[in-house]
């Protein structure tokens, strides 16, 4: 029986009875599809095959820390840059307002909030 190298969402390779669907690039994070225009031609460069990883599914490749490409998966991609959006905006916030003298960490005072007139 054939059997395929694949990661897991713990970012360990393991084999598996069935063919990984998506394809991703070690250094880079990123997954997508076997068929990727972006992966065929940085395949067909020869500089990639060497940091080449295989996954079952989306679940998998993104517990395991990848990002969706922007070329083959460009709904998956816009989920998670919107996400990543939001991730830098917390942290952006809670220090804008311990500048200001809130307490930060997500809990908003009504002085912070306020402008601080001069």
């Amino acid at each position: 029986m054939k059997r395929w190298t694949l990661l897991g969402a713990d970012s360990k390779p393991y084999r598996s009875p069935s063919p990984g669907t998506l394809g991703g690039h070690r250094r880079s994070r990123v997954y997508g599809k076997l068929d990727c225009p972006a992966a065929l031609r940085a395949l067909a460069r020869g500089g990639y095959v060497a940091q080449r990883v295989f996954f079952l599914d989306q679940t998998i490749a993104q517990a395991a820390g990848y990002r969706p490409c922007a070329r083959c998966l460009p709904e998956a991609y816009a989920h998670w840059k919107a996400g990543q959006n939001h991730r830098r905006a917390v942290p952006a916030l809670d220090a804008c307002l311990t500048r200001l003298g809130g307490t930060g960490s997500g809990s908003v005072t009504a002085s912070a909030a306020k402008p601080q007139r001069m």
